[in-house]
């Protein structure tokens, strides 16, 4: 009995299996087709960052130089971002949303200390391939970092100068010279918690630098002695943090340029290393860490 056409005929593969859907959800293909640009690019703007390297040298060292410098001036921004809203908090007596942005800021202090890994080892004969190429330019100059370092108590008039011919830039470093320094807020905020802090402080020219009083020093040994667990404790230690962060900064800095290039003048004019040794000696919040030998 001869078989039927169709028991010659092979028999039709089975379909494969679908692919087992990741957490059990469907899979969906991104959606690629956009109109202009994408909208993380008009978020991020990535293209803006991408393309704002313009090299002065053909050494292909300045790349990592110049990149490495941006990043740090981006992390400058969100960390003078952070230390405005701990001000703001602190004036509000709102000491938990305040320690949540100063804490986030030694994240983000950690991340731009990291930043000098690329620039750390360089010997003096690869900076010199493209350190004719900077002129007069330095980091000295940078407004942001100013106006970090005026958030600190570090204030000076002068350190305007160099902005002069820069509208903006100016005025931003102006008016942060006026304002009340991310310390100063802090003292205010232990007087209006009954601690003795000087009227001689608290009414202080804000243009100054901060320079420590015996009173504050007091006023935190004695926040130290209370209940380890108020927030005030807290906040002194997250403070603790933040200075140690900005000293190691200072410290990395010095370290790399002595690296870089010795007791050589500072490319913006300035004394080089000496500069960097003096400002790294200095104690950001100097009363938190005084205090410590009186509790």
């Amino acid at each position: 009995m001869s078989h039927s056409s169709s028991a010659s005929q092979a028999s039709p593969s089975p379909e494969p299996a679908p692919r087992c859907p990741v957490g059990g959800q469907a899979e969906v293909d991104p959606n690629l087709d956009f109109a202009g640009t994408t909208p993380y690019e008009d978020y991020v703007q990535a293209e803006l960052l991408t393309h704002a390297q313009h090299l002065l040298s053909d050494d292909p060292g300045e790349m990592a130089f110049l990149v490495t410098t941006q990043v740090m001036e981006l992390w400058f921004t969100v960390i003078v971002h952070e230390w405005h809203t701990a001000c703001d908090a602190l004036r509000g007596d709102d000491v938990p949303t305040a320690i949540d942005a100063l804490r986030r800021s030694t994240y983000e202090l950690e991340a731009l200390n990291a930043a000098w890994k690329p620039l750390a080892r360089l010997t003096p004969a690869q900076f010199n391939a493209y350190r004719g190429a900077l002129g007069d330019g330095s980091g000295f100059q940078s407004a942001m970092y100013r106006r970090l370092e005026f958030l600190l108590g570090e204030k000076s008039a002068s350190m305007l100068v160099p902005h002069r011919g820069a509208p903006r830039e100016y005025a931003e470093l102006a008016k942060a010279l006026h304002e009340p320094s991310l310390w100063d807020e802090v003292l205010r905020l232990l007087d209006r918690r009954g601690y003795a802090v000087p009227v001689s402080v608290l009414q202080r020219d804000p243009t100054l630098k901060y320079e420590p009083n015996p009173a504050v020093e007091a006023a935190w040994a004695e926040v130290y002695a209370g209940d380890p667990r108020s927030e005030l404790v807290a906040l002194g230690e997250v403070l603790t943090d933040v200075a140690e962060l900005v000293w190691r900064w200072r410290n990395d800095h010095l370290v790399a340029t002595r690296r870089a290039m010795g007791a050589k003048m500072g490319t913006g004019g300035s004394s080089g290393v000496a500069w960097l040794e003096k400002r790294a000696r200095k104690n950001v919040f100097p009363e938190l860490w005084t205090a410590r030998s009186h509790v």
